[in-house]
Parts: C-alpha cells; sequence; structure tokens
C-alpha cells in the first residue's frame, strides 16, 4: 500500500504526458491544415510553401515546447526534445514516406536546404556544447532563422509557384480561426508535455534528455504525416520541403525563442553533444544521398529508416 502514493502519481503524470502530447499534436495539424489553405488560396510556391509555412507550421509543438521549457528552466528537456525530433525526421520520416514513394529534389535545392539544415544544427551543438546557451545565443539563433527565410522568400522559386485555388472547405476567415485555436491548443498541450515530463523523469530517475528523445519522436509525426500525404497527392516538394524546412526551423527558431525567455542550461551537456553529432552526420549522409542521386529510392528508405536506430544508444 505504501507505493500505491507514488504509483498513482506517475500514473497520472504519465496519463498527462501523452495528454499534453496527443494535443500538442490535434493543434499543431489543426494550425498547419489552414496554413496550407491560406497558401494554396494566396498561390506561393511548393517548396517555398514546404520549406517555411508548413515546416513553421508543423514546428509549432516543438516551438511552444521549447517556448515553455525557457519559461520552466527544462533546458535539458527541450535540447533531447529537438534532436530527437530533427533526427527521427531526417532518417524515419524521410525513409517511411520514400517507402511510399521515392522522393526526387532539384541539386540545386538540395544544395539550399541541405545546407541550410546542417548549418543550423551545427549553431544549435555549437551552442549546446558549453552547457548554456544564453538568452543574446538564442536572438543569435532566431536571427539566423530569420535570415534563412530572407533568403528563401527572394530566391527563383517563383517558377514552381502553386496555383490559386479557391477552398470551400476552408474559406480565409475560417482558415485564420483555425490558426488561432491551433496555437491555443499547443499552448495547452506544450504546457501539459513540459511540465509533468519533468516530474515523470523525476520520478523514474531518468534524465529528463532522454525523456526528451522519446517526446520528440511524438511531436514528430505531424510533419511525417504532411509530408505523406503530400507525397500521396503527388506533391513531393512540399513533402521533402517540410521535413527538411522542419529541421531548419526546430535547431535555430525553436531553440532560440525558448533560449530567449529563460536561456537553457543542460546538465548533460556531453550526451547532448554526443546525440547532436549523430544527428549532424545522418542528416550529412542523407543530404549526401540527395545530392548525389537526386532522391531516396525505395531501398535507400530502408537504410535511412535503419539509421534512427542508434539515436537511443548514444
Amino acid at each position: 500500500m505504501g507505493h500505491a502514493g507514488p504509483l498513482a502519481q506517475m500514473f497520472g503524470e504519465s496519463v498527462r504526458v501523452v495528454l499534453g502530447l496527443a494535443v500538442l499534436l490535434y493543434g499543431g495539424e489543426k494550425t498547419v491544415e489552414a496554413a496550407v489553405a491560406i497558401a494554396r488560396q494566396v498561390g506561393l510556391p511548393t517548396l517555398l510553401v514546404g520549406g517555411t509555412l508548413v515546416a513553421v507550421g508543423s514546428s509549432v509543438p516543438e516551438i511552444a515546447t521549447a517556448v515553455y521549457a525557457g519559461l520552466y528552466g527544462a533546458g535539458d528537456f527541450v535540447v533531447g526534445h529537438i534532436i530527437g525530433s530533427a533526427t527521427s525526421q531526417i532518417t524515419l520520416g524521410i525513409g517511411v514516406v520514400a517507402l511510399l514513394s521515392p522522393l526526387r529534389l532539384e541539386r540545386h535545392e538540395v544544395g539550399v536546404y541541405g545546407a541550410g539544415m546542417i548549418i543550423a544544427m551545427g549553431l544549435m551543438a555549437l551552442a549546446v556544447r558549453s552547457g548554456r546557451i544564453s538568452r543574446l545565443e538564442g536572438s543569435g539563433l532566431v536571427l539566423a532563422y530569420l535570415g534563412f527565410l530572407a533568403v528563401r522568400l527572394h530566391g527563383d522559386e517563383s517558377a514552381a509557384a502553386v496555383e490559386r485555388v479557391r477552398d470551400a472547405d476552408h474559406p480565409l476567415p475560417r482558415a485564420v480561426a483555425w490558426i488561432l485555436v491551433g496555437f491555443a491548443l499547443v499552448a495547452v498541450g506544450g504546457h501539459l508535455l513540459v511540465v509533468n515530463s519533468r516530474a515523470l523523469a523525476v520520478a523514474l530517475g531518468v534524465p529528463s534528455y532522454v525523456l526528451g528523445l522519446v517526446t520528440g519522436l511524438g511531436t514528430t509525426l505531424p510533419e511525417i504525416v504532411i509530408a505523406a500525404l503530400a507525397v500521396h497527392r503527388n506533391q513531393g516538394d512540399i513533402a521533402v520541403g517540410t521535413l527538411f524546412g522542419s529541421n531548419i526551423t526546430d535547431p535555430l527558431f525553436s531553440i532560440g525563442v525558448g533560449a530567449v525567455l529563460g536561456g537553457f542550461t543542460i546538465e548533460h551537456a556531453a550526451a547532448a553533444t554526443a546525440s547532436g553529432g549523430y544527428m549532424i552526420a545522418v542528416s550529412t549522409l542523407v543530404v549526401a544521398l540527395f545530392y548525389l542521386t537526386g532522391g531516396v529510392s525505395r531501398r535507400a528508405a530502408l537504410g535511412c529508416i535503419a539509421l534512427y536506430v542508434p539515436t537511443y544508444l548514444l
């Protein structure tokens, strides 16, 4: 009977973690759905939509998690969360989507988005290595992301513009309303996830960094689902742009915004550095695969999925 109290508390925290994750995913899905509807009606380039608008929208769970982590001082959790999310996207995400349909991307775009992703991850890794991400460093990461967006918005992707389509199911006013609702849901989900994940990590006696790696996979689901749907609809550019773009958004903007609010202290900096190094290594391999072969075949997709497994062994 003496263990009933702690066990009940752990069960309650676990339920709230799962609930927070579910609310995050649902809120992120609705936000992205509305954002894509607006983009289609306005008319934007397909790769630009995937690499910026959809990537930012599908990263709303990570952004919200980083914001709450900054407010509550959960540096280890959010760093593990972002690394887990980014690693799963570039390996598991690319692999699963490519199994559905081989992915193709022009070499020029691979250079832009691939290089942007690796640089973004490298900047985050440098900031994490010291064990402390200050407000100033956070501001630098955010500015680096805004610089990437500026380059993309003034790029030469106009030839791939999306045809303006009127969406009777998502008129502009309704789409804007759903974006606001989505953000509200994400805010609630982020609060539940961060607060209860920290409590659960303490109760289980495991580093919150490890728990962050696991939940990072959970919040990667929106990107994988969006990319899979895009491939199913013959919109491969949006699929690749979403997965690559999210891996630029999260290491720079998500971590940066959270650090601006309160700074991050990372107690397990060595473990984070090792996992971050692996994240950069596998990302480089996948980018090289795209660059050298023009895409990812179904056979190569199995290799990408296999690259995800060592994430938890470091």
